[in-house]
């Protein structure tokens, strides 16, 4: 079983302090690994039910044999490796902002996330998503590229975001941009916190044809009750 608590990275950051530690929690008999930044909790690998579902309901729509993915925050890597697991996936570009949060998959700090740094068809690109949506380009060897699907997960929730410069990216005219960098048909498929915003809807339907808002709900046996998380998809 090893130690209760361990402190695996930690990183002084220009958005906070970002730590990645593992701990053994008795409920669940087995052990969390969390993300902190600062004193909040980002992410838990003991619910990583709808980070899994941004990538199976964002990749569910589209129907071409090929696809070129881009992950937008790659975390403890649930999003990013359950997309690996469509065959149909040639490529997946995963941008994240915090070169340690690469590096903890670099160093298989994660075994649930195993084989995605190896995996072939993997880049990691040091990028602020917002920003780079905002110059016109996810793949700085190719500025402009299109892409079949965009997956993200970096904010809390299009209201709650972790940085103010993240904001105007839930704008209509941010997600226009975003939208620009989508083949025809393409998917932009969003993990939130909160439960579906009705005011961000309509801001994706200015912008997208279609779009969707998936309640995703899981147990939580630490509190006892049911919790849910909502995932976007906005089609081109």
């Amino acid at each position: 079983m090893g130690v209760r608590f361990e402190e695996l990275a930690w990183r002084e950051t220009p958005i906070g302090e970002i730590s990645l530690r593992r701990r053994r929690d008795p409920a669940l008999d087995a052990d969390v690994y969390e993300v902190k930044l600062d004193d909040e909790f980002l992410m838990s690998s003991a619910f990583p039910v709808a980070e899994i579902e941004l990538a199976r309901l964002g990749l569910a729509p589209l129907t071409g044999e090929t696809l070129d993915v881009v992950v937008g925050g790659l975390g403890l890597g649930y999003t990013a490796r359950t997309a690996l697991e469509d065959a149909r996936v040639r490529s997946l570009v995963v941008v994240e902002a915090i070169e340690d949060v690469i590096d903890w998959h670099r160093r298989d700090l994660l075994p649930f996330a195993a084989g995605l740094a190896a995996d072939p068809r993997t880049r990691f690109v040091r990028a602020d998503f917002f920003a780079a949506v905002a110059g016109g380009g996810l793949d700085p060897d190719e500025p402009g590229r299109r892409f079949h699907a965009v997956l993200l997960d970096v904010d809390h929730s299009p209201r709650h975001v972790l940085h103010p410069s993240h904001a105007p990216f839930y704008t209509v005219d941010g997600l226009r941009r975003l939208a620009a960098l989508l083949h025809p048909d393409g998917v932009f498929a969003l993990w939130s916190n909160d439960p579906p915003d009705s005011e961000f809807q309509r801001t994706l339907t200015e912008v997208f044809p279609t779009s969707v808002a998936h309640v995703v709900r899981f147990a939580n046996p630490l509190q006892g009750r049911e919790a849910a998380n909502t995932v976007y998809v906005a089609r081109r």
